[in-house]
């Protein structure tokens, strides 16, 4: 499993796909945070916090993990590698988690040099240093987490399909939709009090919590229960190519 996994994230960094999300996480962010005018803007919000950051992030990586994760298995598809690769001594899961992994990697190495603005934020602040550093470690995890279940959700829509524009659409759609889409269905009054646990079965509400620096072990159970899930589907479906 840890040869495929190394592939896997060589595959990424001797390419241009690793470095151009990378890069275009990193300008987005960037630009939004820091220069752009707007209510984003953290230097223009006087505020020495980063909870502008943990705002947008989730609606970038939307876009960004599922073009990571669409070619992961549609492109093995495609080109009819994903048969060999069932045939070597690995098992299911041991592909699976292989490519989630690396995919785990490749965000979290886009997540890294954000740190800085937290440096930035924490020189900059009235007095230095005032800023929440226990908030800011809880949201980091909380994204980090929020990232994890992005990745497993854009692999379970890249082994639909082999076309790897099909499969970054999917995995658009259900990134957005399990993060807003099940707050939006909540807000129905027809569903009375079953609107709380609608809510509380998307992705936003947990992501919303920590992301006010309060880890939860509830929200650390549904993130780790996501991901598992969507790990499950994933290989159930590697499964069935075997039928």
């Amino acid at each position: 499993m840890f040869a495929l996994l190394k592939k896997e994230v060589a595959a990424f960094l001797n390419s241009l796909v690793g470095y151009i999300v990378i890069s275009v996480f990193l300008l987005a962010m960037g630009l939004s945070l820091w220069l752009f005018p707007g209510s984003f803007n953290i230097p223009q919000g006087g505020v020495s916090s980063l909870e502008n950051y943990f705002v947008l992030a989730p609606w970038v990586f939307m876009f960004l993990i599922p073009a990571i994760t669409m070619r992961s298995f549609a492109e093995e598809r495609r080109t009819g590698t994903i048969e060999l690769l069932l045939t070597r001594p690995l098992t299911e899961w041991h592909i699976v988690l292989a490519k989630y992994l690396a995919g785990l990697v490749l965000v979290t190495l886009a997540i890294v040099p954000t740190l800085i603005y937290f440096y930035s934020v924490y020189m900059l602040g009235n007095p230095v240093g005032n800023i929440d550093t226990g908030s800011t470690i809880g949201s980091y995890l909380g994204l980090l987490l929020l990232a994890a279940a992005f990745v497993a959700v854009g692999n379970f829509a890249s082994v639909l399909s082999d076309n790897q524009i099909v499969a970054f659409l999917l995995g658009f759609f259900l990134c957005f939709f399990l993060f807003a889409g099940f707050d939006s269905i909540a807000t129905m009054k027809w569903l009375g009090r079953l609107g709380l646990l609608v809510s509380y079965l998307g992705i936003s509400e947990h992501y919303s919590s920590m992301s006010r620096g309060v880890v939860d072990s509830r929200d650390l159970v549904y993130f780790f229960g996501f991901i598992l899930l969507f790990l499950t589907f994933t290989r159930f479906r590697l499964l069935g190519r075997k039928w």
